[in-house]
């Protein structure tokens, strides 16, 4: 039981405030299962919790620069498969072509064939996302920092994609190839249609290459993308560690605490005729 006089009256107050505070807030950690809500909570702790949040934002802006990097990357390897699929077709027209009863109508509709192909795939070289970022770098790639230390360039530029392609010893760019197949057909000469053609096959060949290096891109992503997210697990569980409540020792604490309060307010209310919560008003 607990003695109050009037020379302890305020201290006595102030100490069942206390205890009324202490209750609410272990109240509050039961419901919400987080004990750790403030530096005097546990200094040491609340120090790792801040570095732990601090990590975990930066590992949140790397997963976001992963998950851009695939997207451009998943884009990239998309045309570059229609664009080798369109070589393939380009290798069938001109091949067709070198069937020497071909009349003026069919190498004539050959050749439109082939403009659309060379047009289709100047688009695909150049075209941009819905946030107008090219699918393709220009002159330089784009490095994305994915991890402390470590950016990645998570698409070929336009011209590793589309120029320098070596067709016996000559450095020609696709849009050259299949320019030089449309005047081949064009002409009917048997000789330069399979010059044409062995270009075309060289063109493909370095798409083809072209696809593999994006594929390679694509599973570094993934790679660095998994070690992010098991590093974020564990972040999570380092902090839930620190944070979370041990139920049995709050529910404990509170209700010890609670018999305390009680036990203070009921002699207060005896010698004083009056409830705590009348002495405050």
């Amino acid at each position: 039981m607990v003695g109050i006089t009037n020379k302890t009256l305020t201290a006595e107050i102030r100490r069942q405030q206390q205890l009324s505070q202490s209750i609410i807030a272990g109240q509050a950690a039961i419901s919400s299962g987080v004990t750790l809500t403030k530096p005097s909570d546990n200094a040491l702790a609340w120090v790792q919790v801040s570095d732990i949040g601090r990590a975990q934002a930066q590992q949140a802006a790397w997963q976001a620069n992963v998950g851009y990097g695939t997207t451009r990357a998943s884009n990239a390897e998309s045309n570059l498969e229609e664009i080798n699929n369109l070589l393939v077709r380009a290798q069938d027209l001109v091949t067709s072509a070198r069937n020497g009863s071909l009349n003026d109508t069919s190498r004539g509709a050959i050749v439109e064939e082939l403009k659309t192909i060379r047009t289709t795939i100047g688009e695909l070289l150049n075209q941009k996302d819905y946030q107008g970022v090219p699918i393709f770098d220009d002159g330089q790639s784009t490095l994305v920092p994915v991890s402390r230390g470590l950016n990645l360039a998570v698409v070929g530029t336009r011209q590793q994609v589309s120029e320098g392609i070596d067709v016996d010893g000559t450095a020609m760019s696709i849009e050259d190839i299949l320019n030089q197949s449309i005047t081949a057909v064009t002409s009917g000469s048997d000789s330069d249609i399979g010059t044409a053609l062995d270009s075309i096959q060289a063109g493909q060949s370095h798409i083809i290459v072209e696809l593999a290096k994006q594929g390679v891109r694509s599973d570094r992503l993934d790679v660095v993308g998994t070690r992010l997210t098991n590093v974020d697990l564990d972040l999570t569980e380092r902090r839930s560690t620190l944070e979370s409540t041990d139920l049995a020792e709050v529910f404990s604490s509170v209700q010890a605490k609670l018999l305390q309060l009680n036990a203070a307010q009921s002699a207060f209310a005896r010698i004083n005729k009056q409830t705590l919560f009348d002495l405050i008003g």
